[in-house]
């Protein structure tokens, strides 16, 4: 299951939680953000025990969004233990998002 963060919850859900978390910054008006989508479901699916995956909507949360410098969507930050740990900015096909998970994970 992909989760909704928000500003008021991030340092809760995503700072705090434990293990790896996949946070998948977007937008609905972006299209690469929305073929970005599944592979966050396929994401979820496939690393479901060692990470937690889940999306921050940015014209909504607009803290989160300045707090970690997101100037393109989609952009996609791995978290471990409240550290920015791999980053990863502009969409990408599942090969390369296995890859990306795979080196961090």
């Amino acid at each position: 299951m992909v989760a909704d963060f928000t500003d008021a919850g991030f340092a809760s859900e995503v700072l705090q939680a434990p293990g790896t978390v996949l946070v998948d910054f977007w937008a609905p008006w972006c299209g690469p953000c929305r073929l970005m989508a599944p592979l966050m479901d396929w994401a979820a699916d496939t690393y479901g025990e060692r990470l937690t995956v889940g999306k921050l909507e940015v014209d909504g949360n607009p803290s989160t969004r300045d707090a970690y410098e997101v100037q393109g969507i989609p952009t996609l930050i791995l978290y471990r233990d409240g550290e920015v740990i791999a980053r990863h900015e502009g969409a990408i096909a599942k090969p390369q998002l296995q890859a990306f998970l795979d080196a961090n994970l």
